[in-house]
């Protein structure tokens, strides 16, 4: 296969100008990320008007010239499942690039699986396969095999032609809009996810009150910082469990700290002074500065029944409206659509659920508003169909003679 191979700045100066004109610039990247802070890029595969290249981060200082290619709000960008690809850019450039289209997403909007791979998209729509024989390589390493290269090329060769495909499946169903909503609120959700409160995003924080809340917090923030000072993973540092276990426990002493099973390592015995301050710091903290609780949304085990016989409705919505269901929503989104359109405890002052919001409300949303309220009957339309069940307007069900109720007396009447 054709590629050019840019391992200095002037070749990707010289790239970046001969890409200027083009519409669509597809990209991934090689990276890796079990023993870094931060994920370090190796790679970058570009494809573009037919144009495909390898650009080298190692030995390229300034990868600027690359990044602002993204930027023109005349272009598009091209990834498949582009999480990491959208942080790179985030950290780069400081803001969001141009016409993002993520085929994994774009493949759940026109009712594929989601999440799809690349692989099994490239199946489906172009009848091309995709081999994976250099999942384990240590893309760090130089030089970089023929094979290496040869096999991040095609991450990319195909990203043009099936970004074509399913821009016209989108278009002849009316959804190219439903796209561009959906890049809006998964950015903002990658954006949120990067620039939030991090901490919060460890399991078991439901329970704790507010002062040991502010002791994970104190820890995370130590941990965090001292992994990026040593480039490693935070978790090396100090794992989820014991610094839960540690902020439950509230104790600064540091022989009462050496006791807990998992702190007697000499890795983590170096870190105990550390520690013994942070637990410290959170407990003279005044109360006014805790963080707050995550509550438990109430209401909510009254609706498990409820919630989850609609959700198998709504996946029949979907397969019949050519979505992915997963990409629509899972049980506790509609369990969240019940509990807001019940004015449940904790919902009543909520934004609208997301099941209620945008092409989301038009696809399922309004119906299962409509089956609340006792406008709208579910029934069992084709038992033996893909699509068993059908939403329909509860006077044309209850009309049928044979969906009305039958009374007890009524049972035996023949």
């Amino acid at each position: 296969m054709d590629y050019e191979l840019i391992t200095n700045q002037r070749d990707l100066h010289r790239l970046c100008r001969s890409l200027e004109d083009a519409t669509a610039i597809g990209f991934d990247t090689e990276f890796v990320s079990e023993d870094r802070y931060r994920p370090e890029l190796c790679l970058i595969q570009v494809a573009a008007s037919g144009r495909h290249a390898i650009v080298d981060p190692l030995a390229i200082k300034d990868l600027k010239p690359f990044w602002q290619l993204l930027c023109d709000e005349e272009r598009q960008t091209i990834v498949h499942a582009g999480r990491q690809e959208l942080i790179f850019f985030l950290d780069a450039m400081g803001r969001r690039p141009a016409g993002w289209f993520d085929t994994q997403i774009a493949a759940g909007l026109i009712g594929l699986e989601y999440p799809a791979s690349y692989g099994t998209l490239l199946q489906k729509l172009l009848g091309q396969s995709l081999g994976k024989g250099e999942t384990r390589t240590d893309w760090r390493r130089r030089p970089l095999a023929p094979r290496q290269i040869e096999y991040a090329v095609l991450d990319v060769l195909h990203l043009e032609p099936l970004q074509a495909v399913l821009s016209e499946r989108l278009e002849s169903l009316a959804r190219m809009p439903w796209l561009d909503e959906e890049m809006d609120r998964w950015q903002t959700q990658v954006e949120n996810a990067e620039n939030g409160e991090r901490w919060r995003r460890l399991a078991g924080l439901s329970s704790l009150a507010p002062k040991t809340l502010a002791i994970v917090r104190e820890l995370w923030l130590w941990r965090d910082a001292e992994a990026e000072r040593i480039d490693r993973p935070p978790r090396r540092i100090l794992r989820d469990d014991l610094l839960l276990e540690l902020s439950k426990r509230a104790t600064p002493d540091v022989a009462a700290l050496k006791l807990l099973r998992g702190m007697n390592y000499r890795d983590k015995q170096r870190h105990l002074s550390s520690i013994s301050a942070c637990i410290q710091r959170a407990i003279n903290m005044p109360p006014d500065t805790w963080p707050t609780t995550v509550r438990r949304k109430s209401g909510r085990p009254r609706l498990n029944l409820l919630g989850q016989f609609l959700a198998t409705a709504l996946t029949s919505v979907c397969q019949a409206q050519q979505v992915s269901p997963s990409l629509v929503g899972s049980v506790e989104d509609v369990r969240d659509l019940i509990a807001w359109h019940l004015k449940l405890d904790g919902f009543v002052d909520r934004q609208p659920p997301r099941l209620a919001c945008g092409w989301r409300g038009d696809v399922v949303g309004r119906s299962i508003e409509d089956v609340l309220s006792g406008n709208m009957a579910i029934r069992v339309s084709n038992p033996l169909g893909d699509h068993p069940l059908s939403f329909e307007p509860l006077s044309a069900t209850t009309s049928r003679g044979k969906n009305r109720p039958i009374s007890p007396g009524q049972q035996n009447s023949d």
